[in-house]
């Protein structure tokens, strides 16, 4: 299959995946699945032995994404450095602390020394290919890390797809899905 057929799939894929999302969304309580995510996040914290010190990246989840502000207050509360991307004008992704109010960045290599990576996502197939929406800008930045980090996209529960997702040469592929039920290894 040619790279500009992946693109036409992907591409064709995205509106449903998105409206979908909005039902989801619309269905479940936001407060709540903010806690519960951020119980399971401090739990795969414990699971990959990250201690304090360590660096996460995660993101400011948009209205209709599984919510991430008690992940990013509760990861800090462990003492796990947390940074969070800022969009560059090309969709690159450079980064700044989570808890830097001015919101200073670091620099896009500054992924590089995180051991997890909390990704967004429209959805994931078995095999840990993840849709996301059109940028590419989490492509690049994956492609920065460590060989031991852990690529994990949050998701609503029912939006992973037991069908094969379509996949571009440049797109990185995620180790693991979390909902609020748990995590999920590919």
């Amino acid at each position: 299959m040619t790279q500009d057929r992946v693109s036409q799939e992907k591409a064709a894929l995205r509106p449903t995946l998105i409206a979908a999302r909005r039902e989801i969304a619309a269905s479940r309580d936001r407060g709540a699945d903010d806690l519960a995510l951020a119980a399971q996040s401090v739990a795969l914290v414990r699971e990959l032995a990250l201690a304090p010190g360590h660096t996460v990246a995660a993101y400011e989840a948009l209205r209709s994404e599984p919510p991430t502000a008690a992940t990013v207050d509760a990861l800090v509360a462990h003492g796990i450095r947390v940074i969070v991307p800022i969009t560059l004008s090309d969709n690159d992704l450079d980064w700044c602390d989570a808890q830097d109010e001015r919101r200073m960045p670091l620099g896009p290599d500054t992924i590089s020394a995180a051991g997890l990576v909390l990704t967004p996502g429209l959805g994931v197939d078995l095999v840990g290919t993840r849709l996301g929406r059109g940028g590419g800008s989490y492509d690049r930045a994956l492609a920065r890390l460590g060989p031991h980090a852990r690529v994990v996209v949050v998701l609503h529960p029912g939006e992973v797809h037991s069908v094969r997702l379509p996949r571009d040469d440049h797109d990185q592929p995620v180790h693991g899905m979390l909902t609020v039920d748990g995590i999920t290894w590919l």
